[in-house]
């Protein structure tokens, strides 16, 4: 079986993955997804992951550009920006050593690429030229995210599948975020075409998000019959120290909070198909430069995937999220889908 692996969702997500649908992560746990281990020594992983945000939704319904202008989550501002499109490639590398059955230390570094499209912030009321093709504005983000450092211990029961873990979000990853008088703070990805040509894009869709942030987790497995192992894993984050502080210029990115209930089908030696519900809940954004109507809620994912050896210490994983529940604090971006696959090397 594999390793204890950090659990590597919104993706992310922990990066945040957009200020549109912050609650859109992969939340895949992938340390179950290749199996928990007690085995001392290194594991590397690489996953790939795809999530294209191309769904607008309220509460847990879809919405149109016109409820967004003329029924805002922010009624103040008298219209809302009508978000086109996010599509989201994370590539994350991970390793893993463990020092024995008891200990292990986890090194998460994600590459993040996302293309954003916006038509912007329209007041109302609404008219179909806000949506025309001429109204969008692109920005493409592509470096190093915010890396993570996780230990874990699983020396509390005699067969080791008891373990928390506990670690740190570190701010690795380019930040930053516009003043209300155009300049910038950081060094924010700006929009590169259309009408906000030179604009900052919003800080919870740069690659990373200028905090600092304390996680901490536990997960348990356990076989159920003789084919059947069973798994629930859970883990919190939270930013405790933030770059972006001033006022009229900070930004804390919302707590996230996740768990996963899987179950693997272990019949046969070298692959095993499996099925995880992965729920996420993320509080608002915090800040001037945050997105606070628009960045909180709730989303299940159902994830059917298989493992396969490849060779004797090489292990491939793919699986599909499908979402089967959201409840989204004002107009969310929202993916019909996502993917990951991923390859697993024990040394």
């Amino acid at each position: 079986m594999g390793t204890p692996m950090v659990l590597l969702g919104l993706a992310a997500l922990f990066p945040q993955l957009a200020s549109a649908c912050a609650t859109c992560g992969c939340t895949l746990s992938t340390d179950a997804a290749t199996g928990y281990s007690t085995t001392s020594g290194w594991r590397v992983n690489v996953d790939y992951t795809f999530i294209d945000q191309n769904q607008l939704r309220h509460g847990n319904s879809k919405a149109s550009p016109q409820q967004v202008v003329e029924q805002p989550s922010d009624p103040s501002l008298g219209g809302g920006e009508i978000e086109k499109k996010t599509v989201n490639r994370y590539i994350n590398l991970s390793a893993t050593y463990r020092f024995n059955a008891d200990w292990g230390l986890t090194f998460v570094a994600p590459y993040v690429i996302r293309d954003h499209d916006t038509y912007g912030t329209q007041l109302a009321p609404y008219t179909p030229a806000e949506t025309a093709p001429d109204q969008v504005s692109n920005a493409h983000v592509a470096g190093l995210g915010d890396v993570k450092l996780i230990g874990s211990y699983q020396g509390f029961l005699p067969m080791h599948n008891l373990g928390i873990q506990f670690g740190v979000k570190l701010p690795t990853g380019h930040y930053g975020g516009e003043t209300d008088d155009g300049g910038l703070i950081g060094h924010p990805t700006t929009f590169h075409s259309g009408p906000n040509l030179g604009q900052s894009l919003d800080s919870s869709l740069q690659a990373g998000t200028g905090s600092t942030d304390l996680i901490v987790g536990a997960y348990y497995y356990q076989p159920v019959s003789q084919n059947f192992d069973m798994f629930v894993n859970g883990q919190f984050q939270a930013a405790v120290s933030e770059r972006m502080n001033r006022p009229g210029a900070d930004f804390r990115p919302g707590n996230l909070a996740s768990a996963s209930l899987g179950l693997r089908y272990e019949a046969h030696a070298n692959w095993v198909p499996q099925l995880q519900l992965n729920v996420i809940h993320r509080s608002a954004d915090q800040g001037a430069f945050a997105d606070r109507p628009d960045t909180a809620g709730t989303v299940a994912y159902l994830s059917p995937g298989i493992s396969a050896s490849l060779a004797r210490n090489l292990q491939f994983y793919a699986f599909v999220q499908v979402p089967v529940y959201s409840h989204l604090q004002g107009y969310q971006l929202f993916p019909r889908w996502t993917g990951t696959v991923g390859l697993s090397m024990q040394f």
